[in-house]
């Protein structure tokens, strides 16, 4: 993948948005790489000092990947509806990383604590109409699968006892991950 393109992609859609609410427009033909043309899930992740700052994405792979880069790192900056819009004053002390991710597989049900204590994906917790994501990341802090689902199920708006729902489908992905 082309990361230090992807690194400086973010970087200039940000400032070209703080600048003068410009976005950033990429003729493809002028891309580094076909890779760039793949569709793929894409998180954004911002950070100021380790603390998160805006994190957006994608799951569907329905647009190019350099593509769902801008439109992410926009998100991410002004509408993650967790924080206030970046400023021009946070903008220079901000950690970009870029998730790009595997497509999704579906993961049953049975015995989903014993595979997550072998394996640490990305997961995706699906219910009816609602559904939540924590990237493969997420481990470094929910190292527990059951606290793990809990922490999901919570944040799907299912309670925390939500992944135990026979209809809860999970489904795990992996990410190649871009960061400074």
């Amino acid at each position: 993948m082309e990361r230090e393109y992807l690194l400086k992609l973010t970087h200039r859609t940000i400032q070209k948005y703080l600048k003068n609410k410009g976005i950033v427009e990429v003729d493809q033909n002028s891309l580094p790489s076909k890779e760039l043309l793949e569709k793929r899930g894409v998180f954004v992740t911002l950070t100021i000092n380790g603390e998160l700052r805006g994190c957006i994405g994608n799951l569907e792979a329905d647009k190019p990947i350099y593509q769902s880069v801008i439109d992410n790192s926009l998100a991410a900056a002004f509408c993650d509806p967790r924080f206030a819009p970046l400023t021009e004053n946070e903008f220079k002390d901000i950690d970009i990383e870029i998730s790009i991710l595997s497509p999704l597989k579906k993961i049953s049900n049975k015995d989903i604590l014993s595979y997550l204590k072998k394996n640490k994906p990305g997961i995706l917790l699906k219910n009816d109409r609602r559904q939540a994501t924590f990237l493969p990341q997420v481990w470094e802090e929910l190292t527990d699968p059951e606290e793990f689902l809990s922490h999901l199920s919570l944040k799907a708006g299912l309670g925390s006892n939500g992944w135990q729902d026979d209809s809860t489908k999970f489904y795990e992905y992996t990410v190649e991950i871009i960061k400074k």
